[in-house]
């Protein structure tokens, strides 16, 4: 099943939207800050490769790489923007992480780590279930429409499968009945 290009970006605009927003969350209670520029330049950022990614259900061992990608990209951008901004007192420094450089300490690669795993476990999930429920929906769709077609396509031929239906005695609905000899083994001579 390959999703359309409506689908398509409307999942990668939600995807972008959810990153960004969590990484500009993390990277404010890190300690730093983050501009408007910074914030549209991370939504391109995290939408291109999700548009291109969209075009077919994913599984976690394509999801994690892509964001471990993605967060490494966003974490350059805005630790590089707030190396734009003008120091203030007590803004080079906050909660431990120095943002003064673009090489992340220990502790915040360890963060990333867990931000990486615990979302793409997340993503793969909400991913599995969105496809599950589009395939449902696709057979109840396509019930639907066998039980009122659309005028304007012509009426839609549904075969009609006849059985002959054998009444069983229900005395007996347990045991199976095996009439006959029993199947010879044949055997090729060496």
């Amino acid at each position: 099943m390959r999703a359309t290009m409506p689908f398509r970006a409307v999942r990668a605009a939600a995807f972008a939207a959810v990153s960004v927003a969590l990484g500009v969350g993390a990277h404010a209670v890190g300690g730093g800050s983050v501009s408007a520029l910074a914030v549209l330049v991370a939504l391109l950022i995290a939408f291109l490769p999700a548009h291109a990614l969209a075009r077919r259900e994913r599984t976690l061992a394509v999801i994690l790489p892509a964001l471990a990608a993605s967060q490494a990209a966003l974490h350059l951008l805005f630790s590089f923007a707030h190396t734009l901004e003008p120091v203030t007192a007590g803004s080079a420094m906050s909660g431990g992480h120095i943002h003064s450089g673009l090489m992340p300490g220990l502790g915040m690669l360890i963060m990333h780590g867990w931000a990486v795993a615990l979302t793409a476990a997340w993503l793969a999930r909400g991913e599995a279930l969105l496809w599950a429920l589009l395939r449902r929906l696709a057979v109840r769709l396509r019930i639907v429409l066998a039980v009122f077609p659309d005028p304007a396509y012509g009426a839609v031929v549904v075969p009609v499968v006849e059985r002959r239906v054998v009444a069983r005695p229900v005395v007996l609905g347990h045991s199976v009945g095996r009439r006959g000899p029993p199947g010879t083994v044949r055997t090729v001579p060496a």
